[in-house]
C-alpha cells in the first residue's frame, strides 16, 4: 500500500489534547490521528448519505454505497439517524439499472 503525507495546522491546545489521549491510550499520536480520520471520515460519509437518501436525491442502495455500508449496516445507521426507509418498486428498478460507463 502507497502512503501519502498530508500537514494540517491546528491550535496548540488541541495537538496537547492529542498528544495527552495518545499517551493514556497507550499509542503514538500518528496512530491515533489515522485512525480519528477514518473513523470521522466514515461518520462524513455516512452523514451525506444520510441525507441524500432522506431528501430523496438517491436509492438506498446508492446512499450505502456512499456510505460505505452494506445494506444491512444502512439500515442500522438509518434507523439509530431516525431517518424511515423508504423502499418502492420505482427505487428497486432504479438500483436493478446498470450504471453508465465512465
Amino acid at each position: 500500500m502507497s502512503t501519502a503525507t498530508i500537514s494540517l495546522r491546528i491550535p496548540k491546545e488541541e495537538a496537547d489534547a492529542l498528544g495527552e489521549l495518545a499517551r493514556r491510550l497507550g499509542m503514538e499520536k500518528s496512530v491515533l490521528l489515522r485512525q480519528a480520520l477514518r473513523q470521522g471520515a466514515r461518520e462524513v460519509r455516512l452523514e451525506q448519505a444520510c441525507r441524500a437518501y432522506r431528501r430523496g436525491e438517491i436509492t438506498f442502495s446508492r446512499a450505502a454505497e456512499l456510505a460505505g455500508l452494506t445494506l444491512r449496516e444502512l439500515v442500522a445507521a438509518l434507523e439509530r439517524q431516525g431517518v424511515e426507509l423508504s423502499y418502492d418498486a420505482e427505487d428497486l428498478r432504479k438500483d436493478l439499472r446498470p450504471l453508465p460507463s465512465p
